[in-house]
C-alpha cells in the first residue's frame, strides 16, 4: 500500500453533529502523512440530513470522480442513503477504482454497489466516530490496525475469542457481505440487495430490542436468505434495554430461535458494529470461516477481490 493516501470524506446520510470530531479525524490522518479532502457538502444541513438529497448525491459523484482521491470515507452514518439509491451512478463509482468505507447506514450504499455493479467496499470505520476521538479517547488501536489490514489487498485473518460451547462447528467459504441488520432488511425485495448463494453474511445493529432483532432475522429467514448462506456471523448488538415483560427473553433467546429455524451455522462474537474496537470487512471479498479455532473461538480469513484496491498500491 502507498505510504500516503488521499482520503475523501463525504456525508451521504446524517449531518455532522460534531464538527470538532471531524476536524480531529482530518488531523489524525494528516499527522500520519495522508492527505484529506473534505467535500464542501459535508457541512450542509437539511432537517436531519447533510444537505438535500440532490446535494448528497452530487457530493458522492463529485468525490468518486476526482482523480486524486484513493479512499472515500463517510463522515458518519445516521439515515439518508436509502433516499439516494435510485439516483446514484453506480457505473461511475465502479469505474473509479476507489475504496468506499463506512458502516451503519452506509450498508445501503455498500450492498447496492455489490448488487448493481459487483463493486467491493469496506464495512469499517467512519471519520467522526472512529478517528475523531479527543485526547481522552484516542482512536482504537484495534480498529486502526484492522482498517489498514483491510486496505492492504492481501488476505487477512480475524480471530474471535468466543467460547466454543455455543458456537457450532463450521468450515465455510463464500462471498462476504452484510452490515447493519435494519438497513439490510429494508433492502429485501429491491434491486439493491445482492442475491448470493453460499455467502458469508455478517450482521450488527444498535438500539434494537431483541424481539425486533428476532423479527428482522425471521424476515430474512422467511425470504430464504439465511438458508442460502454458508455461514452467518453476528457482530455487536448494543444500546437496547430489556423490558419488565421480557421475563427472561434476551438477545441470546432470539439467536437460539433463529438457529433452530435455519440450517446455516450461526456464529457470534464478531467484533463489528457500533463499538469502539471493530474490524474492517471487505464486502465482495471471500470470507473463510473455521470453527472451532485453535484454543477456542473461531476464525475468519478475508481475501479481497483480485485487483480491487489497485489504486492503493
Amino acid at each position: 500500500m502507498k505510504a500516503s493516501l488521499t482520503i475523501g470524506i463525504v456525508a451521504p446520510s446524517g449531518y455532522v453533529t460534531d464538527p470538532e470530531a471531524l476536524a480531529r479525524a482530518v488531523r489524525w490522518f494528516e499527522d500520519r502523512g495522508h492527505r484529506v479532502v473534505v467535500d464542501d457538502a459535508v457541512w450542509m444541513r437539511d432537517q436531519r440530513f447533510a444537505g438535500s438529497d440532490e446535494a448528497r448525491v452530487a457530493s458522492l459523484h463529485r468525490m468518486f470522480a476526482r482523480d486524486d482521491v484513493d479512499v472515500v470515507m463517510a463522515a458518519r452514518g445516521g439515515y439518508g442513503l436509502a433516499r439516494l439509491l435510485d439516483r446514484i451512478d453506480y457505473k461511475l463509482i465502479a469505474a473509479s477504482g476507489k475504496v468506499f468505507c463506512g458502516h451503519s447506514d452506509c450498508t445501503a450504499l455498500e450492498l447496492a454497489l455489490l448488487a448493481q455493479s459487483r463493486t467491493p467496499t469496506v464495512a469499517g470505520p467512519t471519520a467522526c466516530h472512529d478517528f475523531g476521538g479527543n485526547d481522552a479517547q484516542a482512536p482504537s488501536e484495534f480498529t486502526v490496525r484492522n482498517f489498514w489490514a483491510a486496505l492492504e489487498g492481501r488476505p487477512y485473518r480475524i480471530v474471535v475469542e468466543a467460547g466454543t460451547d455455543d458456537q457450532p462447528q463450521c468450515g465455510a467459504s463464500g462471498v462476504l457481505w452484510g452490515g447493519n441488520l435494519c438497513t439490510l432488511v429494508n433492502l429485501v425485495g429491491t434491486a439493491y440487495l445482492p442475491v448470493l448463494d453460499g455467502g458469508v453474511l455478517f450482521l450488527e445493529d444498535i438500539y434494537e430490542h431483541p424481539y425486533r432483532v428476532e423479527r428482522m432475522l425471521l424476515q430474512l429467514h422467511y425470504a430464504g436468505i439465511l438458508d442460502r448462506q454458508s455461514a452467518i456471523l453476528l457482530g455487536s448488538f448494543t444500546g437496547y434495554k430489556l423490558l419488565d415483560n421480557d421475563n427472561g427473553y434476551t438477545l441470546e433467546s432470539a439467536f437460539e430461535l433463529i438457529r433452530s429455524k435455519t440450517r446455516t451455522p450461526i456464529l457470534t462474537g464478531l467484533p463489528f458494529g457500533h463499538i469502539r474496537d471493530k474490524v474492517s470487512l471487505a464486502i465482495g471479498g471471500i470470507g473463510t470461516v473455521t470453527s472451532p479455532a485453535q484454543g477456542g473461538g473461531w476464525e475468519l480469513t478475508i481475501t479481497p477481490p483480485p485487483g480491487a484496491w489497485e489504486r492503493l498500491r
